[in-house]
């Protein structure tokens, strides 16, 4: 072989390497926190390439949501792309993750969106390439933007919780401080439309609701916010265990946290041992875990036989209490922990 033609085809190795480290970089998506490996080891040649876009890396929740996937991709044999927001609520992060995992020739991609109805063009390009988009937890605007939704029935699980408040209060005035999520999330306003629902009252009868982003810090200040606006608060629902955790911090600096009912939705680990300890008086229980598993199952079942997910998949929820309330069906923090996350 002559030196010019040695000298091409290392050229063409070099220029091949350096492409491939391009993809793995795009992969990865800017600032986002993912990392876009395999689950498992060794080569990824010929596995079905699967991605997963959460709101948050750091959120117990989807850190739960991301092990689960991980779990049922190397089972699955399947190669997994992990990506994230910067924030709850980052569309932007989401955005670019899509795109990148278009370019790296997904065959399915699992997210929970940050912005129900700003992300649906995004979710229109992956489509329009034969790409599955199923979401996860968190409806889009429509839900028929995705091809599937596994996700807890958000409005039943606040339903369950309005009904457990109305019974622990047996008769007596509540004075509300609904603890909610952000705006525009459809998570957010069902679970909080659940609990009006179950509790049987209207957002008349709430007397101070205020934006957490589900954030304990936030939490904390959204609840002293409320008991300047209203001291005399008695019930609190909060949108997740963290703003909750972060109210029960402000009830205790003022001497209150053992005559208010903080109520909430997950049923994380922390949360879930919260009620046990008492800080919590019942949480709806739901489970990431499966629904990132079952998501990347569909996207394997796509890539072999072209079946596609389709519709709405219930992945369940459990009222979590130790305190059972009459009429309310519920299970006890020895089954919340063995079935909690985080």
């Amino acid at each position: 072989m002559s030196r010019t033609s040695r000298l091409s085809s290392s050229l063409l190795r070099v220029a091949a390497c350096t492409s491939v480290a391009a993809l793995a970089l795009t992969a990865c998506g800017s600032g986002s926190g993912s990392d876009s490996k395999a689950a498992g080891s060794g080569s990824d040649s010929g596995k079905v390439k699967v991605g997963l876009i959460t709101k948050t890396d750091t959120n117990p929740f989807f850190v739960k949501m991301k092990e689960g996937a991980e779990k049922a991709a190397k089972e699955d044999g399947a190669q997994l792309m992990t990506s994230a927001g910067k924030f709850d609520g980052d569309n932007a992060g989401q955005v670019t993750a899509v795109e990148n995992m278009i370019a790296a020739g997904v065959k399915g991609i699992l997210i929970t969106p940050s912005d129900s109805k700003a992300i649906v063009p995004a979710i229109e390009k992956a489509k329009a390439k034969g790409i599955l988009v199923i979401a996860l937890d968190t409806p889009t605007e429509p839900q028929s933007a995705v091809d599937a939704l596994f996700a807890t029935d958000n409005l039943k699980a606040g339903e369950l919780i309005g009904e457990y408040t109305k019974a622990a209060m047996k008769g007596k005035k509540a004075k509300i401080a609904a603890l909610d999520l952000a705006p525009g999330v459809s998570v957010g306003v069902q679970r909080h439309n659940g609990f009006l629902k179950g509790f049987g009252i209207t957002d008349k009868d709430v007397a101070c609701a205020q934006d957490t982003g589900g954030d304990q810090a936030k939490g904390q200040t959204a609840m002293e916010n409320c008991l300047q606006k209203e001291p005399g608060i008695n019930v609190v629902y909060t949108i997740n265990e963290p703003a909750a955790l972060g109210a029960y911090t402000a009830l205790k600096a003022k001497g209150r946290e053992k005559d208010v009912l903080i109520v909430s939705v997950d049923g994380g680990c922390t949360g879930t041992k919260a009620v046990k300890d008492g800080k919590i008086a019942a949480t709806s229980q739901q489970y990431p875990l499966k629904m990132a598993a079952e998501g990347v199952k569909a996207v394997v079942t796509y890539a072999k036989d072209g079946k596609k997910a389709s519709g709405y998949t219930d992945t369940g929820a459990t009222l979590i209490a130790d305190k059972a309330a009459t009429g309310v069906t519920s299970k006890d923090t020895g089954f919340g922990l063995k079935n909690c996350w985080g």
